[in-house]
């Protein structure tokens, strides 16, 4: 695992996002699921995402296994199942995986009249075809349906990421809400690594010898980035920025980049490097 380090930019710093927070992000939908049951062949799941209680949602085709075991239960019962999630940076580096979250409980097929607002829920992730004719009930009636909705009640969550490993509750990972920036991370990293690489070097710390630097993870607490410091062959490591509040929006995600770049040129101007 690549070592983390703590970079304080100001005295006025805020924790960063809580385990049931990240949680609640990796289960949105844009990290890469695994659908895990007993008896049941491990199968990657298409498209995932959740409701607004944080229930993941999860595309499968009907002729798939696990709506056969589904379907083998006595009086409809439902089948205890795991999604594993796996958090992959979107920037290449060496070690992309991020942090990884288990989510255990029991899963159902999504009832017929709710399937249209649970494709309606997973295409704002994922706008695939597939999704398309759930809702359509002259498809239902003819059998002709193809896809449908899988629906996990949590019974119980654990996470494993750079800030620790963490077992929650289900009522604590459904009262909390993922990171307005989920969405988007991707994009915005991305664009850092192809444009901005060299600026975000005036982002270390004056301790922090200087070397490539490559954008890793986006919240609203903050930002990661990945350092390879010299002498060449040095291992890589892990800085986080903190913002000096969270910021719900791009407009104060902004002010907190300026914020951290301006700060960073005054920190430097009075604080040589090390020799």
């Amino acid at each position: 695992m690549v070592p983390r380090a703590q970079a304080t930019q100001s005295t006025e710093t805020t924790e960063g996002p809580t385990p049931a927070e990240r949680a609640r992000t990796l289960a949105y939908g844009f990290a890469d699921g695994v659908l895990v049951a007993p008896g049941v062949p491990y199968a990657p799941v298409p498209a995932h995402s959740t409701d607004r209680e944080g229930r993941p949602l999860l595309l499968v085709q009907r002729a798939s296994p696990i709506v056969a075991a589904l379907t083998a239960e006595p009086d409809g019962a439902d089948v205890p199942a795991t999604l594993r999630i796996s958090d992959v940076a979107p920037v290449t580096l060496a070690d992309r995986v991020r942090g990884r979250a288990w989510l255990h409980g029991w899963l159902s097929e999504v009832p017929a009249g709710e399937l249209r607002g649970a494709a309606l829920r997973l295409s704002r992730a994922h706008p695939r075809p597939e999704l398309l004719d759930l809702g359509d009930e002259r498809t239902a009636r003819d059998g002709e349906r193809e896809w449908t909705i899988l629906a996990l009640e949590v019974a119980q969550v654990e996470i494993d990421d750079a800030w620790g490993s963490a077992t929650l509750e289900p009522e604590e990972y459904a009262e909390a809400a993922p990171d307005p920036f989920v969405a988007i991370e991707a994009g915005i990293l991305t664009h850092l690594d192809s444009a901005h690489r060299d600026e975000l070097t005036r982002l270390l710390p004056a301790s922090v010898p200087p070397g490539p630097v490559r954008p890793l993870a986006l919240d609203r607490y903050g930002m990661w980035l990945r350092c390879s410091a010299p002498p060449r062959g040095a291992p890589s490591f892990d800085l986080r920025l903190p913002f000096t509040r969270p910021v719900d929006d791009l407009h104060a995600l902004r002010h907190a980049y300026r914020h951290l770049f301006a700060q960073s040129v005054e920190t430097r101007s009075t604080s040589p490097r090390d020799p």
